[in-house]
Parts: C-alpha cells; structure tokens; sequence
C-alpha cells in the first residue's frame, strides 16, 4: 500500500507536500538533524509553495508518519521518523542508481497468469500498481509478462500480500515462431509515452545552468523531483528490447551531470536557511 500510494503520488502535477518530501530527501536526511519549520517553509518558498501550504504540506506529511516534531517555546523543529528516514534512504538508493546500465538478456520471459474475482475491483487496482511498479507489462486476460525471470520471488511476494497466490500461475519461457517479439512489447509496455518524458526532461534540463546558490538549489530540487518519477514510469528493459534512440541513457547521464554540478551551491543556500534564527513567534 505506501509503495502505491509513493507512485500515484509522484506521477500528479507537483504538490506542496510532494516537494516537501524532495526537499527532506535531498537535504534533511543528508544533515540527520532537525530544521526548524522557518527553513523548511522558506526553502518551499523559493520552489513557489506558499507558506499556508508549505505548513499544510508539514502537518500531513507529519500524520503520515514521516516526520514529528519537537515544541522550543511557540516554534518547532521537525526530524525525521525511523519510518521517513526508511522511506527517503530507499528513496535515494533507487533514484541515484536508476538508469546505470542495462543488464545482458538471455531471450527468457517470466509469465504471469494472474485470475482475480469480479468483486475484488480494488485487488485489481493494486495488482496492477504493484506489477507496473516492479517492471511487468501487461497483456490482455490477466497477463503479465517480465524479461527478468528473477522478479518471480518479487511477483510473488505482492501475490502473497494480497492473497491472490492460489488462483495465479507463473512460469518461464521464450518466444516461439508465432508472432514478433517487438508486438509484445508495444503491447505490454508504453515505451512511446516513456521516450516522450525523457524528451521533455532532457529539453527542460539541459539548457539550465543557474550560477547563484539558491537558484541551484531550486534547479536541483525540481531535477531530483522530475527524476524520481522514472522508476515508477519506465520498466528498465534489456537494451534489445528498447526502440532506437532510446533517450534513457541520456537522461540518466543529464540527471547525474547536473545533480553533481549544483550540489554545492544548493547545499550552502540550504545551509543559510537552516542556519536562519526563526523569526520571533514564527513557529
């Protein structure tokens, strides 16, 4: 369930409490410590985020679990929780390694035959989050398909989650002579709408170049934020999958390009917002 709830959330128009997470990721959990709510309110300022909404963002990010605060008079600091330092550090561990190279194919498919009861509309829905998250494309009839057999164990732990292992079968096989390989994956996978978000990432990203701390410290910010939407987006085919031209590669080298060239200047602005005494009865 988080797992579905993280991916709807990161697919949707950018939102205060999306950006919040982004600003914990890339600078409250690197620090370990706790920021006082005037740090956080005035980075998600500089994204555009007004303050009733940056606190909006804070108190339900706090209901989630994510983050608790500590009272100091009439002002707070905010830490993250065991839960939000988990989620975020698996955050950064999938974001930072997404896109480093296509593992070797052997030809072998794993095939799921999945069989879900008419009433179980929401196991439906979850199903279909949970395998689209983990890389399976879906065929007509309650079929799914991966070209990494190795998801079987992954495949199986959502099945168990949702109590549907007893009326699913799954197996390995390779294509035979019936039919093109290339028809599979269009009807799986839409690779066209993928290769389209790269397009517009590599055309927002690689004419940007801000000079001044706080100006890279919002261009970071919203490279990670777009960034972390691949790896609900894109199932990381094997190489002989993937249509010619393929953008994933360059984008993943944009990404880590312009990540590595801004981290300074974002962190010194988002050390002077932290450093910043909160403003008396600010809270």
């Amino acid at each position: 369930m988080e797992t579905a709830l993280i991916r709807r959330r990161e697919l949707r128009v950018p939102s205060a409490r999306s950006l919040l997470l982004t600003v914990l990721g890339e600078f409250v959990l690197p620090g370990g410590g706790p920021v006082w709510t005037a740090a956080l309110v005035r980075g998600l300022a500089l994204l555009g985020v007004a303050e009733k909404a940056a606190r909006q963002a804070l108190a339900r990010t706090a209901s989630e679990g994510w983050i608790a605060s500590a009272r100091h008079g009439r002002r707070a600091q905010w830490e993250l929780t065991d839960a939000g330092r988990r989620l975020l550090t698996d955050g950064a561990r999938r974001i930072y390694s997404f896109g480093q190279g296509h593992a070797a194919w052997d030809g072998r498919w794993l095939v799921l035959l999945t069989g879900v009861p008419e009433a179980g509309h929401d196991h439906r829905h979850q199903l279909r989050t949970r395998l689209t998250w983990a890389g399976f494309g879906a065929l007509p009839g309650g079929v799914w398909v991966s070209p990494d057999p190795a998801r079987e164990a992954e495949a199986g732990r959502i099945l168990d989650d949702l109590g549907l292992s007893a009326t699913c079968l799954s197996f390995v096989a390779s294509l035979g002579a019936i039919g093109a390989r290339r028809d599979l994956v269009a009807a799986a996978w839409d690779l066209r709408g993928v290769q389209a978000r790269y397009a517009e990432f590599i055309a927002a990203f690689a004419p940007l170049d801000p000079a001044a701390d706080c100006d890279r410290l919002v261009a970071q910010t919203r490279l990670v934020h777009e960034w972390r939407k691949f790896p609900f987006l894109d199932p990381r085919l094997p190489r002989d999958l993937l249509p010619d031209g393929w953008p994933g590669d360059e984008a993943a080298a944009l990404f880590a390009a312009r990540h590595d060239r801004w981290r300074s200047g974002a962190g010194r602005c988002w050390a002077r917002l932290s450093a910043s005494s909160p403003a008396p009865g600010g809270r």
